[in-house]
C-alpha cells in the first residue's frame, strides 16, 4: 500500500526469511554458530530459548539453509502440542516419507519405522536434524521423554540424529524435571532483545534491504522505537510497519518521535502482546 510512497521495492517489516532482510546481530550470530556446532559435530541435542518475538524460528530456518546436504532430512515441527504417541507417529511419517493419508501407525510401528529410517540414513552417510519449535508448549512430559529416547537408538548415537529444542524460557524449569534430557544438551543458546544501537541498526538495515536510499525515521524516532518495543524484533516490525502506514496516510515526509509514540499507544490499547 505504501511502498511507492516511501520508495520501497517491498515492505520492509514483513515476516520473511529472505537472506537480504536477515539482520546479523551479535547475539543471533552467536546462537547460530552454536547451533551449527551442535549439528555439524553431530552432538545429541541443543537448546535455543528466549522471549517471544526474538527470532528463534527464523534462526532455525537460517540454520537449515546453511547446512550441507549430508544433514538431512531436516524436520521442523512447529506444532508440537500433541500426545506423545501422535508426535511419534508424525516423526515416523516425516522420516520415512510415508503418505500422510495412510493409517496412523501404532507406537510399536512408529518406533520400528524411526529406528530403521535412522539406520538407513546413517548408512547413506546422512544425519537427521529434528527441530521442535514452540517446545515450551509441550506440557506432556512423556513427549519430551520420548524425544530423549530417540537419542538412545543405536543408529543415532553418535551420528544419526541431532535434536534441537526451540522455545520460550518457560521450557527451562521443565527441563530441570528431566535431567536425562537436559544432560544431552550440548549447548544452550539464550536470545536477548536488541540494545538501542542494535534496534537502530536493525531498522535501518530493513529499510535499506527494502530499497530505501534515504532516512525515513528521524534519529529520536529510532530511539523511541527501542523504548516502545524493548528491542524485541517482532514488536519493532509491527510498530514500524504501522508507523509507515500512518505517516503515508498523513502525507508526512519523515517519521518523528511523536508519530512513533502515538502508534505505540494505539497498539497497546487495542492489541495486547
Amino acid at each position: 500500500m505504501y511502498e511507492d510512497y516511501w520508495q520501497f521495492n517491498q515492505k520492509p517489516f514483513e515476516n520473511t526469511s529472505l537472506e537480504e532482510f536477515y539482520y546479523p546481530s551479535e547475539v543471533h550470530q552467536a546462537a547460530l554458530l552454536k547451533l551449527r556446532y551442535v549439528v555439524e559435530n553431530r552432538r545429541p541435542a541443543g537448546l535455543l530459548t528466549g522471549a517471544a518475538g526474538l527470532g528463534k524460528t527464523l534462526l532455525v530456518k537460517k540454520l537449515f539453509e546453511q547446512l550441507n546436504s549430508e544433514f538431512s532430512p531436516r524436520i521442523h515441527v512447529v506444532f508440537p502440542q500433541m500426545p506423545h504417541a501422535q508426535l511419534l507417529a508424525h516423526l515416523a511419517i516425516e522420516l520415512t516419507g510415508a503418505p500422510s493419508a495412510s493409517a496412523t501407525p501404532t507406537i510399536d510401528q512408529s518406533v520400528r519405522w524411526i529406528e530403521n529410517a535412522l539406520a538407513e540414513n546413517v548408512e547413506m552417510g546422512k544425519h537427521v536434524v529434528l527441530a521442535i519449535d514452540e517446545a515450551h508448549l509441550v506440557k506432556d512430559l512423556d513427549s519430551l521423554e520420548m524425544l530423549r529416547l530417540l537419542l538412545n537408538f543405536e543408529a543415532s548415537s553418535p551420528s544419526g540424529l541431532t535434536l534441537l529444542l526451540v522455545g520460550q524460557t518457560e521450557i527451562l524449569p521443565v527441563l530441570d524435571r528431566l535431567p536425562g534430557l537436559e544432560e544431552q544438551l550440548s549447548v544452550k543458546c539464550l536470545l536477548r532483545p536488541f540494545t538501542v544501537e542494535e534496534t537502530i541498526s536493525y531498522v535501518v538495515h530493513r529499510l535499506t534491504a527494502a530499497g530505501r536510499k534515504r532516512p525515513v525515521f528521524e534519529g529520536e524516532a529510532l530511539e523511541s522505537i527501542h523504548v516502545m518495543t524493548g528491542g524485541i524484533p517482532r514488536r519493532i516490525d509491527r510498530l514500524c510497519d504501522l508507523a509507515l502506514l500512518i505517516a503515508y496516510a498523513e502525507d508526512q515526509s519523515s517519521i518523528r518521535p511523536e508519530h512513533v509514540e502515538s502508534v505505540s499507544e494505539e497498539l497497546v490499547s487495542i492489541q495486547p502482546d
